[in-house]
């Protein structure tokens, strides 16, 4: 089984965050997304994952590549990076990965994270994963026969054709198969609203006698923008509330922690109550403070500060008063 994640996006919905650091990169609960969601994948995956394609922008740099190299490494898998420059859709950044198109071949967005409690049938010929949703309009939709087996596929309908919304997550039997159906699309020049579309790919793989099928999640968490991405930290915190999630190395002094929330290594908390639902990086020093429902990331000064539905990024130095903050790398409020 290979899985290729594409992710050469910028992350413009959350500067300034995504500025510094690529947007997968962004901890949930103490880990990249990117991280949270091959977890999740290979928990649902019955077989060995061999190969991790990462396709990314090459401005994210050395740095980026080395953390995506170790994600792919701590499930067993190779990983393996691949650059695409220009945005001209799905189809068009998958084909960077496409030695990876062989055999069993999963593709997920990297912003997409998921709770499931099925483990994946691979003698399907395919399965893209749903969720049903109040305002189908905003997103791809799947309508269904009566057997099951998808037999219309439409992006952001104009009208109700379905509920059931495709969440960035997908399973194909035979890879090769989807390669040629994709490469066919830019041989051709076929484009939809200039961009070679992962849907039309799709759409000819089954008019070729592939039946596709839906899997259907749990929860769908979303993590496009400061408040999603505060939101699905919640609610990840809740999901894994029965595992360690304070380092030992955390010096403790006069603070009150309340689970759920994450404490990275060597965190230093004085005179302080953090939590419900706070996940505060490595490094951090927070005094004087009261800090829930955020992400703190790595490396950050706290003093005096009320923080709630916030996000700050790494190295962030903040000395304030109550606030809904979204601070990027190396800010400062002073």
């Amino acid at each position: 089984m290979n899985i290729i994640i594409p992710m050469a996006g910028l992350g413009k919905r959350l500067r300034p965050h995504t500025l510094t650091t690529a947007k997968p990169l962004i901890p949930i609960a103490g880990k990249p997304m990117v991280h949270r969601l091959v977890e999740d994948i290979a928990k649902v995956c019955p077989e060995k994952i061999q190969n991790i394609g990462f396709i990314i922008h090459p401005s994210f740099g050395a740095e980026v590549e080395r953390d995506l190299k170790k994600v792919a490494s701590e499930v067993g898998a190779q990983g393996k990076i691949y650059y695409q420059e220009k945005a001209l859709g799905i189809s068009h950044a998958l084909l960077f990965a496409a030695e990876l198109f062989t055999g069993k071949v999963m593709v997920a967005f990297a912003d997409t994270l998921f709770k499931a409690d099925f483990t994946l049938d691979t003698s399907r010929d395919g399965i893209i994963w749903v969720q049903q949703v109040a305002d189908p309009s905003a997103f791809g939709v799947v309508k269904l026969n009566a057997a099951g087996e998808i037999t219309e596929m439409v992006e952001k309908p104009a009208h109700f054709v379905s509920d059931l919304a495709i969440i960035g997550i997908y399973y194909f039997r035979e890879g090769e198969k989807l390669k040629a159906e994709m490469q066919y699309l830019l041989d051709n020049d076929i484009k939809e609203k200039g961009e070679y579309q992962f849907t039309s790919a799709l759409i000819n793989l089954q008019k070729k006698g592939a039946k596709l099928l839906t899997g259907q999640v749990k929860e769908w968490l979303d993590c496009g923008n400061k408040n999603a991405l505060v939101d699905t930290n919640q609610r990840y915190l809740d999901f894994i509330k029965d595992q360690p999630l304070v380092a030992a190395s955390v010096k403790n002094i006069n603070t009150v922690i309340i689970a759920p929330s994450f404490v990275g290594e060597n965190v230093v908390l004085e005179n302080s109550v953090i939590g419900p639902h706070a996940s505060v990086g490595a490094g951090t020093v927070i005094k004087n403070s009261r800090i829930e429902n955020s992400i703190v990331q790595r490396e950050c000064r706290i003093t005096y500060a009320v923080l709630r539905n916030s996000v700050l990024g790494n190295f962030v130095n903040f000395d304030g008063s109550p606030e809904d903050v979204s601070l990027g790398d190396f800010s400062s409020s002073a």
